[in-house]
């Protein structure tokens, strides 16, 4: 037997394995994401919002030991797979059309929530370090910026309850954003390319700006998914300028470990490809209807994992600082569509 019968023999139960840890929780979700679509086609009603609200009408199973693996593949991975795949809809003429105006916009906003959360911190009488961390992740990408920004700060007895708390506030008010934020934008008769600016500049986590903005039109979607991806690609720079702080204050003495965020080079590779013709229009669609459904997938499992029964355990202060710099970013960005839309 060649090594290489050995390597595939070996490698056939270990996937067999994987399916079978995953398989409980993927099929919990894939049947509130189906009942969602079938709830959306028969009776209307935006599909990711019912998505999200079933799979927090089942938020039990995400406690359930066996279906947690699945249900964290489908609100992590299958996100991301789904957002990379939302690029063969978008082209670079989106990007243009946005104009300078919204990406200045963003990059000072983000800088601004960050300070701002470093003064509330100071004066609420927490550490400062905390007020970066939940200023990060309000202002770029939810979750996923609160886990690489705890990555690189001084490290104490509190660091790792501080990124689980900040991982739960902004779940909870990106679900709420998700939900409010349409309407508001619908009070103030914004656009839909405006719609999509703000929702994109101003909800925390990628699949709550994608279940807002298409809620209101594709168009907003298309929007709110170029503008929150311009925010995710920050990430990497923040990251490493916190990290630069942190060392020379001198009290950090870990390296700084990156975690890319790889589904923002997928969307921007078909992009690319949609913009300057090399992929057929019939695959472009394709994929934009593979995107469809990972993203619908993503919601429910989403809604599953919503801690909402969590916030009642949390002290005042740092539920304070999240809701105020949300409120800061919320306002921002509001103001922003309105004037540059």
């Amino acid at each position: 037997m060649t090594g290489a019968e050995q390597t595939n023999e070996r490698a056939g139960p270990a996937v067999v394995q994987w399916v079978r840890r995953l398989f409980p929780g993927v099929a919990v979700v894939l049947l509130a994401a189906m009942s969602a679509i079938f709830i959306a086609e028969h009776y209307g009603g935006p599909v990711f919002l019912l998505a999200l609200l079933l799979g927090m009408a089942v938020t039990f199973l995400g406690q359930e030991p066996r279906c947690q693996p699945g249900i964290a593949f489908c609100g992590r991975t299958v996100l991301r797979i789904g957002v990379a795949l939302l690029g063969a809809r978008i082209t670079i003429d989106h990007v243009v059309d946005l104009g300078w105006g919204p990406v200045v916009v963003v990059a000072v906003a983000v800088v601004t929530v960050i300070g701002f959360g470093v003064l509330l911190a100071r004066l609420l009488g927490l550490n400062p370090w905390f007020g970066v961390l939940t200023g990060g992740a309000v202002s770029i990408c939810g979750a996923s910026a609160a886990a690489a920004i705890s990555s690189v700060l001084p490290p104490d007895r509190r660091s790792e309850t501080d990124t689980a708390f900040t991982v739960i506030g902004v779940t909870v008010l990106s679900t709420l954003a998700m939900i409010a934020y349409p309407i508001l934008a619908g009070v103030l008769a914004m656009e839909d390319q405006g719609a999509g600016f703000f929702f994109g500049a101003t909800i925390h986590d990628v699949a709550q700006v994608v279940g807002a903005g298409f809620s209101v039109s594709v168009e907003a979607g298309d929007a709110a998914v170029v503008v929150k991806l311009f925010r995710v690609a920050l990430l990497i720079p923040t990251v490493i300028a916190i990290a630069v702080v942190a060392r020379l204050s001198a009290e950090s003495g870990r390296a700084a470990r990156m975690d890319p965020p790889w589904f923002l080079g997928g969307f921007i590779l078909l992009m690319v490809l949609g913009s300057t013709g090399v992929m057929p229009p019939d695959v472009g669609t394709s994929l934009a209807d593979a995107s469809r459904w990972c993203l619908i997938v993503a919601m429910a499992a989403i809604g599953m994992k919503t801690p909402l029964a969590e916030m009642r355990l949390l002290g005042f202060r740092p539920v304070a600082i999240l809701v105020l710099e949300t409120a800061l970013i919320g306002t921002a960005g509001a103001a922003a569509a309105l004037l540059l839309f």
